[in-house]
């Protein structure tokens, strides 16, 4: 068979199968990436526009960031109570707001506290969109379709910080003004195109707490807790890529340029081969996938320390872009097996937090390890965190349970969640 048949047979078959809906969704999160402006050049925005210093960019980062801790468990618990739909309006419509209002405030406290509000809104979304996608694709198919949705959110980014660029140069407000526009077309996309699915069949006697799964519930959830953790390591790792990898380099000499181009590798090999990797790993074991990837990740980075060319530097992103390749669908999906039908807007709330609270802690430990010991002790650091995470998960998932399935109670009878309850 011809290699260009084989290769569209190949994504004929990646892309078969899967709801209209789960479509819907992955164009929203696609035209919400191409969007994107604010997260890529807020630093050159405060400090070449308005003329701030870098440590109050660092502030203002570090506010964005922290509004989307905050608000990883808030969406949640509304993706949750409210449903799926209300929660991606609410922040989506949200998001559009503040971006907007970002581009025309001036004071620096108004700025820090917009951003603030930014990271909130724009990260509220997240568990939603990931809750919805279980809800309606099938357990089978879904480390396909969070891999899909992966690579929307990279194509997204790619073309967006190629595009950004430009618009920065004529108007950093046309930027702002854009991600608001089309972030504002992904609210009125859901409104339009995307039916609420959270799973119904759930009947409380009077008088009962309102919530199947509270965050208590989650918290006690030790297997669960687990999975946070570890994804907090991986978190760790991968942030590496654009905090510690960059001072790195410059430290080592090498120009913006250069790091940008490093990088960039990242971003196309993602667009390029998630899809044929998912096609490999959608039906294999996910406990050796989670394994081998957190190592990978981790002395994938620590090859850094022996990379003195930007060549090199570039061979070391392609071993853990190919490790963040397999572990982010594999682990999301693992995420969603973990958690009860009725709780997953709280558990995806969780998860995400995780990854938030890491966008948080990766720049200080970095900056700290390579002040005081030097760029090869971070990525050694590195080795150690991902194999540390990869014995985790071999022993996390030495029993796991099967998927769930969604009960349809009696009359007055509380369902008890048939897995992740703790």
């Amino acid at each position: 068979m011809p290699y260009a048949l084989r290769a569209r047979q190949a994504v004929r078959e990646t892309v078969s199968g899967l709801p209209r809906e789960f479509w819907w969704l992955w164009t929203s999160t696609l035209v919400n990436r191409l969007g994107a402006f604010v997260a890529t050049f807020m630093a050159l925005y405060l400090t070449l526009d308005r003329g701030y210093s870098a440590s109050y960019a660092g502030l203002v980062a570090a506010l964005h960031g922290l509004g989307g801790v905050v608000s990883s468990l808030g969406g949640g618990v509304m993706t949750d109570r409210l449903g799926r739909r209300p929660t991606l309006l609410i922040a989506q419509s949200s998001t559009a707001v503040f971006v907007a209002l970002l581009g025309f405030v001036h004071d620096p406290v108004a700025i820090a506290g917009v951003a603030f509000l930014v990271g909130m809104a724009s990260n509220a979304s997240r568990p939603a969109v990931q809750a919805m996608m279980a809800d309606i694709v099938r357990p089978e198919d879904r480390i396909r379709a969070f891999s899909l949705n992966y690579w929307a959110i990279n194509l997204g980014f790619a073309v967006s910080s190629m595009a950004a660029g430009f618009i920065a140069e004529v108007s950093y407000r046309a930027g702002f003004l854009i991600e608001a526009g089309m972030t504002m077309a992904c609210a009125i996309l859901v409104f339009l195109r995307l039916p609420e699915s959270k799973p119904a069949g759930r009947v409380v006697p009077a008088g009962a707490p309102d919530d199947l799964v509270s965050l208590r519930t989650v918290l006690r959830d030790g297997r669960f807790m687990s999975v946070v953790g570890l994804s907090f390591l991986v978190a760790l790792i991968f942030q590496q890529g654009s905090v510690g990898l960059p001072v790195a380099m410059g430290e080592a000499g090498f120009t913006p340029a250069e790091y940008g181009m490093a990088i960039a590798v990242n971003g196309v090999l993602i667009v390029v081969l998630q899809i044929p990797v998912t096609r490999f790993i959608e039906h294999r074991d996910p406990r050796r996938l989670l394994v081998v990837s957190s190592v990978l990740a981790g002395y994938g980075f620590a090859l850094t320390a022996f990379a003195g060319s930007l060549g090199l530097i570039a061979l070391t992103v392609c071993v853990w872009t190919l490790a963040e390749i397999v572990n982010a669908p594999t682990q999301t999906s693992l995420v969603v097996r973990l958690s009860p039908v009725h709780g997953r807007g709280r558990y995806q709330g969780m998860y995400t937090m995780s990854w938030s609270v890491a966008g948080l802690v990766a720049p200080l430990l970095s900056g700290f390890v390579i002040d005081r010991f030097g760029a090869e002790w971070l990525w050694g650091l590195c080795a150690v965190v991902g194999t540390v995470a990869g014995a985790g998960y071999a022993l996390l998932m030495r029993r796991m349970p099967g998927e769930e399935k969604v009960v349809e109670p009696s009359a007055g009878v509380r369902p008890q969640p048939e897995v992740g309850a703790g």
